[in-house]
């Protein structure tokens, strides 16, 4: 198989494993550890079909997840989203570069608006007792799956 063949394996792996976690977060409001962990472990074999070197290229890629975590632990840490989610979106990072994280943040904060507005309609309108919980895990999967067949499809269109 070759590097090309294989990255296109790989990422439809991964929007699979994004479908999953946006699956579980509906259900359980739970991303699970295993899920986050293969797709954290699974990004070198990613590294190695794009031949990225290890310097500069795989440190960029580690710092830029240890980044985007540590940020995103704070908002955890001020309720604002689940470990689950942050997990999820450090494995993220190391899949993608710094411009396409960017755009995935983007993508996934207008989503995850939207989602709550939703939400928040929907447990009014129920009257539903309790605080409400947004399965952020739906805006970070739809923003990973954007950005993995914008690449794409802006190939083919080019």
């Amino acid at each position: 198989m070759t590097g090309e063949n294989l990255t296109y394996v790989l990422l439809a792996g991964l929007a699979i494993g994004l479908l999953h976690a946006a699956y579980t977060d509906i259900k359980r409001r739970e991303i699970e550890h295993y899920l986050n962990a293969a797709i954290a472990l699974s990004a070198p074999l990613l590294w190695w079909a794009t031949g990225m070197a290890i310097w500069p290229d795989i440190a960029i890629q580690i710092g830029l997840a240890f980044g985007i975590f540590a940020f995103f632990i704070l908002l955890q840490i001020i309720g604002a989203m689940g470990g689950g989610d942050v997990k999820l979106l450090g494995a993220l990072a190391l899949w993608f570069p710094w411009e396409t994280m960017v755009m995935l943040i983007i993508i996934m904060s207008i989503i995850g608006g939207l989602l709550t507005l939703f939400m928040a309609m929907v447990h009014k309108i129920r009257r539903s007792p309790g605080k409400l919980e947004i399965p952020y895990g739906i805006a970070i999967a739809s923003a990973g799956i954007w950005v993995i067949a914008e690449r794409y499809i802006n190939h083919f269109t080019s």
